[in-house]
């Protein structure tokens, strides 16, 4: 435990700020594709995820966590993670015509 925090961030702490990352990141693409595209069938919606999935590496190793840190499955987590968060906040806001 001790050699972890030398070294930087814990592996709890590196999953936890992914994993929150990637969540607000996925809903904040769902609020911005709301804004930006005209209905569900408008590419301009798809486009803002891709922003989204894509802004995430730097921020990631502004935080500490660099890009020879992740590993290929790294990479799809993050960007399934905010694809799901984006799909369901994205219909919900659809749906209820906001």
């Amino acid at each position: 435990m001790a050699t972890d925090m030398a070294d930087g961030m814990s592996s709890h702490m590196r999953g936890l700020t992914v994993t929150t990352l990637t969540a607000v990141a996925g809903i904040a693409a769902a609020f911005g594709s709301n804004a930006f595209a005209s209905g569900a069938t408008d590419t301009t919606g798809v486009l803002v995820l891709a922003a989204a999935i894509l802004i995430q590496f730097p921020i990631l190793r502004l935080i500490g966590i660099g890009q020879e840190d992740l590993s290929t499955k790294d990479i799809l987590y993050i960007a399934f993670m905010t694809f799901s968060l984006w799909f369901v906040t994205w219909g919900i806001l659809l749906t209820t015509g906001v």
